[in-house]
């Protein structure tokens, strides 16, 4: 037999889970250990006293009872005589009623009480027979009787009355499990148990409490500025929604994070101002969960749907027990009458019986009923709560009203429904869950553990020098950007990579010589003191976006910029000229760097014109068509196209008079025969067509005569014409790359030669008259096909730079000693031919490079 307690662990649920329990959930579990408390009892009771006690109903029943009405209390003798064999066998020995032991209805009839019976008649005889017998004899042994009460128990009492505390066990243990099915089914058990652990976590966060004793001082604040002036006693702020929450003509102060301006100081509390570094971490870890959670929940209604489901099954559950139960209250009674059919047995057709727990079983059925009753009720009561208002649906309306964190976003689905179920528990929890809600509330966090790890002297540790020699800092993949950046007043550049929520405050005023920033997929936010003070400071600004959009907006209204780097997608349909056409506010802009995907140039580029000196157009492969707009680039000094898969010179160029550099690199140009139009270019100075497909140079190119510079690299080139070597300004040439076989003899009359590359081609001979242009520094004939350098290498006495590696020599010139700037730092050789010279000339190229300089220049 199980015990109380056993049965009662049904209903048990984790201590934890008790948050989910309303008042309603609470009392009708309580109801049910009563009901089962009442069950069990029941079922005791009938196990160990039901009994039926039966005595035959004589045939003379009602002569007796006619005579005893005439004669008063006149004994009454037997007429009835067994005729049976069995009855003439026994032995005519009688025992009357009053001799024999009384036997209660109360107790049952065992064995131990026969045994006792039968000590005690024997006990008696002698006395009995010397005394008159009394009572009515029905000549029944005692197997008889107890053979008759047990036919007698299971014919003629009503299957209710024997079986009602089973019934009565069965629907509590029913209603049990129903009442907490939904903290058992796996696929609900696992989403409330992940709630209930983050609910706690979120309650006892000590970055909760900081969050909402800010809000609290914030509102202190608040309310002591509007009762400045005021002749009224001063009240204390509550935390409460009726005294915290702002009425409808109070006006409101915006909060959007934390804010450094002049006008309105920082709110600061010193017991709270700095979170321990472990308690950070394990907020930034609540957040992340609790967005996880969310996410996760909020696509299904399944909780929801089944806590209603277990509340209608209870409640039909009640009307069955109700409408069955109360037929069967009537049909339990003290007396029955019983007709077994065992005459052959017993000789008597009819026996009165009495149930001796007739009337503690109909006690305990009434009170059974009435329980059932408070039961349905307190379930029609969750029905109606369940429909009343839209429990899937659940806003922080009054939190919001109540906290500085007016971003917390309102839940659906089974998300909402378990906070509703919190709400009847206590409302505390909910309000402090919804402080890892909001996405303000996450900042703040972020901004406290970055400034408390990032401190001014761990940032001083990440300042570097560049190539320009400035101090820089490079922010990588932080959460923001830490207070202490702002300290570095000696800060020349300043580079924020991956920091989505950055935001410039108005300290960064301190940092004076900061003149060069850069963001690369960082939408910085900033502060009106801080967007004058870059507005009037700021000189180069790098912007590297994946969307147009990400550009900050302030971006374009630095009107002293000088210098604009754009890296990003700016060809998409909805934002063609979005991020361009405002540049026109930057009335300083010297330089505009834009790398993208850009299939024309934007007509609202030449907004810039009148003072851009410098245009970058980088793209990404995509063809740039549509090149009119760089007509009216009239003062534009440096161009380049790069990557811009042109087939030929664009013919917008020509009208560029003030044109100096022309760099048209990694594009699809086979031929420029347009090259002649460059006459009119007079102030062009560097040619570059590297990394194209030109198959030769036309004999036009003599006309370009102010040309210094000419790259064609990495092309198909076989030959160099004559006329190339007429430009007699010409001081860098890079041919590498292509599939020369020769250098003209024409070489010498380039007396201002100063940078010579012919690396990567089919050279074999290096005709004398190279060496006549005796102002070259740089000579790379590294991999083509040399088989000796002549001697005359030593006239070249400003050569600082010759590169011979990967050719067929066998031996360097010994007169490479002659070149007076040479070392061998700048000779790039194989070392077994380094070791063919002599070791004077070894000595000479391994001095000092700092010695020769100061000599010799």
């Amino acid at each position: 037999m199980f015990t109380l307690a056993e049965v009662a662990s049904l209903n048990d649920i984790q201590p934890t889970y008790r948050i989910l329990k309303p008042w309603w959930d609470v009392f009708m579990d309580y109801l049910a250990v009563v009901m089962l408390m009442v069950a069990i009892f029941a079922g005791t009771m009938q196990l160990t006293k039901d009994q039926v006690v039966c005595l035959p109903v004589l045939q003379s029943a009602v002569n007796s009872k006619a005579q005893s009405s005439v004669s008063g209390n006149a004994d009454v003798t037997p007429g009835f005589e067994a005729t049976t064999d069995q009855d003439k066998g026994m032995a005519m020995r009688t025992v009357s009623l009053e001799s024999a032991p009384t036997i209660t209805p109360d107790i049952p009839l065992s064995r131990t009480t026969y045994s006792q019976l039968q000590s005690t008649v024997s006990n008696q005889e002698p006395k009995n027979e010397k005394q008159d017998s009394s009572g009515r004899k029905t000549n029944l042994d005692y197997q008889q009787y107890v053979f008759i009460n047990q036919m007698c128990y299971h014919l003629a009492l009503p299957w209710y009355s024997k079986y009602f505390p089973y019934l009565a066990l069965i629907h509590t243990i029913i209603l049990m499990v129903s009442s907490n099915f939904w903290f058992k089914y796996p696929k609900t058990c696992s989403k409330i148990e992940h709630f209930v652990s983050i609910l706690g976590k979120c309650f006892e966060s000590p970055w909760t409490t900081k969050a909402l004793s800010e809000t609290a001082c914030e509102d202190s604040e608040e309310n002591k500025q509007r009762l400045t002036g005021a002749q009224s006693l001063p009240k204390h702020v509550s935390t409460s929604s009726d005294e915290g929450s702002p009425s409808a003509s109070t006006p409101m102060i915006t909060k959007t994070g934390f804010k450094f301006s002049a006008e309105k100081p920082v709110i600061e509390v010193p017991s709270m101002t700095i979170l321990d570094k472990k308690d950070g971490e394990q907020a930034k870890a609540l957040f992340e969960k609790v967005r996880k959670f969310r996410a996760h929940v909020e696509d299904s209604d399944l909780i929801y749907k089944l806590y209603v489901v277990q509340t209608v099954i209870k409640t039909v559950k009640f009307i069955f027990i109700l409408c069955y139960t109360a037929n069967f209250v009537n049909e339990i009674s003290f007396e029955h009458n019983c007709k077994p059919k065992v005459e052959h047995l017993t000789g008597y057709k009819e026996f009165e019986c009495t149930h001796n727990m007739a009337y503690m079983l109909k006690k305990l059925l009434i009170s059974y009923i009435s329980l059932i009753c408070v039961y349905g009720f307190v379930c029609l009561y969750t029905l109606f709560w369940l429909f009343r208002i839209p429990l899937k649906e659940y806003s922080f309306e009054k939190v919001r009203e109540e906290s500085s964190f007016s971003d917390i976003p309102d839940v659906k689905n089974d998300f909402a429904f378990l906070l509703h179920m919190v709400d009847q528990y206590d409302q505390l929890y909910s309000k402090r869950f919804g402080v890892f809600l909001s996405e303000v509330s996450e900042n703040k966090l972020r901004e406290i553990s970055l400034n408390h790890e990032w401190t001014f002297e761990k940032l001083r540790q990440h300042v570097s020098r560049n190539a320009q020699d400035k101090q820089e800092l490079h922010l990588f993949m932080l959460s923001g950007v830490p207070d202490a950046v702002f300290d570095l007043t000696d800060l020349d550049v300043l580079k924020l990579e991956l920091i989505p929520e950055a935001k410039i405050p108005a300290k960064i005023s301190q940092m004076t010589n900061l003149q060069e920033l850069h963001l690369c997929h960082c939408p910085a936010k900033v502060e009106q003191t801080a967007f004058s003070f870059l507005r009037d400071n700021l000189r180069c600004l790098h912007v590297k976006f994946t969307d147009v959009a990400e550009i900050p907006a302030w971006v374009y209204l630095l009107k002293n910029l000088r210098e604009l780097y754009l890296i990003g997608n700016l060809n998409s349909e909805n934002n063609k000229m979005i991020g361009l056409e405002s540049l026109r506010e930057l009335r300083h802009l010297k330089i505009l760097h834009v790398k993208s995907n850009l299939t024309k140039v934007p007509t609202n580029i030449t907004d810039v014109a009148p003072h851009l000196t410098k245009l970058v157009i980088h793209n990404d492969g995509t063809k740039l068509v549509v090149l009119n707009s760089l007509k009216k680039m009239m003062n534009v000094a440096e161009l380049e196209l790069q990557n811009c898969e042109l087939e030929r010179i664009p013919h917008a160029i020509f009208s560029l008079s003030n044109l100096q550099d022309l760099d048209l690199k990694s594009n699809s140009i086979r031929t420029i025969e347009e090259v002649i139009s460059f006459q009119h270019l007079k102030r062009l100075t560097c040619l570059k067509l590297w990394h194209n497909k030109i198959v030769n140079i036309p004999s036009s190119i003599t006309h370009v005569k102010n040309l210094e510079s000419l790259y064609l690299s990495n092309n198909k080139l076989e030959s160099l014409p004559v006329a190339v070597f007429s430009l007699q300004k010409l001081r860098c040439l890079d041919v590498s790359y292509n599939s020369i076989a020769a250098i003209p003899v024409e070489i010498g009359l380039l007396q201002n030669m100063q940078h010579l590359h012919i690396t990567g081609n089919k050279v074999d001979i290096l005709p004398k008259q190279l060496f006549k242009c005796v102002k070259l520094r740089t000579l790379s004939l590294g991999q083509n096909c040399i088989t000796s350098i002549p001697d005359k290498i030593g006239q070249l006495v400003q050569l600082t730079h010759l590169e011979l590696k990967g050719n067929c020599l066998d031996r360097l010139p010994a007169m490479l000693g002659q070149c007076r700037l040479l070392r061998k730092s700048g000779l790039v050789v194989e070392d077994h031919l380094f070791d063919t010279l002599p070791s004077e000339v070894k000595e000479v190229l391994n001095q000092d490079t700092s010695i020769t300089f100061a000599n010799g220049i």
